[in-house]
């Protein structure tokens, strides 16, 4: 697994060093991807461990991009070992008895891949916050709490176990931007309101492109280095911003996350396509229309004088960052 922080550009150049050491690469959007090096050991001489040292070494020499790179023997200790400490490291998690049970102990229910926010505070209110916990607790009641499929999964993982294979994958036509807060954010008022900034900086960049979007994805990160991400389709195919935010907002209110500390999310509109080959639903109220003229004068505003922000109101103040 591996992460790299910079935008698309910064992604693009992990995907490339990634595929020069093997061509077996899941690219994970908007920062991330799973490589199986197992044929590749031998080919370079190295473990995988010292390969990830040379993904890092290429990527910061040729391209001045760093990345974070977490090596074990299935994809979910992989992940894992990738956000376990700060950006811009090395981390593997061996593979001899007892190593990756010794690597999971005591760590939060929350880092397990598959656990959101709903599902580790139902484990916790049954005192099942740690991974180790929920590995030792009987199948039975993990399956009362989650489900059959879900709790046979969960504690499948919390042992450190992964069958899925890494499935090489082209990038798809996407294209992204997210927004880091400067603590922890608890009030939905303001993530809305970043959520509303990067809904108008996608459209934007659509607009500019002629492209638009058939689907939306939203990741939400929080305090515990976990995310939630997740993905819906567009009624039509639109790079109309307030269908954006519109979107964007469902996404988010399906979380339900009350009082999760979050601290970015991000936006991606997904499978793109051509403005000229798509049509829209016509509508008879005038503000619709007058909201797309607008859009347009906007769009021409910004086209010309690029440094400057135009767009509503409610993000006068507000930064902006793309992914």
């Amino acid at each position: 697994m591996c992460t790299a922080a910079g935008g698309p550009a910064a992604f693009d150049v992990l995907l490339s060093v990634l595929r020069d050491i093997t061509p077996v690469v899941e690219a994970l959007p908007p920062d991330a991807a799973l490589a199986d090096v197992t044929g590749s050991t031998r080919y370079f001489g190295r473990d995988a461990a010292g390969l990830g040292a040379l993904i890092r070494v290429r990527a910061l020499a040729r391209y001045d991009v760093d990345c974070t790179v977490g090596v074990a023997a299935n994809p979910l200790l992989a992940r894992m070992a990738a956000h376990d400490g700060p950006p811009g490291a090395v981390r593997a998690v061996g593979g001899g008895p007892g190593e990756a049970a010794a690597f999971l102990d005591g760590k939060p229910v929350g880092a397990l891949h598959g656990v959101g926010p709903k599902t580790a505070r139902t484990l916790c209110d049954y005192g099942l916050d740690t991974v180790d916990r929920l590995a030792a607790a009987p199948l039975p009641t993990v399956q009362r709490l989650l489900g059959a499929r879900l709790g046979r999964l969960l504690r499948d993982r919390a042992h450190g176990a992964d069958p899925t294979p890494v499935s090489p994958n082209a990038p798809a036509r996407s294209v992204g931007a997210d927004h880091r807060f400067d603590r922890p954010e608890l009030d939905p008022g303001r993530r809305h309101r970043a959520l509303l900034a990067l809904a108008a900086e996608l459209g934007l960049r659509l607009r500019a492109d002629d492209q638009v979007a058939r689907g939306l994805t939203l990741t939400v990160r929080y305090a515990d280095r976990s995310a939630t991400t997740r993905t819906r389709a567009l009624p039509e195919p639109t790079a109309h911003t307030p269908a954006l935010a519109t979107a964007a907002y469902a996404l988010h209110d399906a979380l339900r996350l009350q009082r999760a500390r979050v601290t970015a999310v991000a936006l991606r509109a997904e499978d793109l396509t051509g403005a000229a080959g798509t049509g829209r639903q016509l509508t008879f109220d005038p503000r619709a229309e007058n909201i797309r003229r607008a859009e347009s004068v906007t769009d021409r505003i910004a086209a010309r004088w690029p440094g400057l922000l135009v767009g509503p109101a409610s993000l006068a103040g507000l930064p902006r960052r793309s992914a």
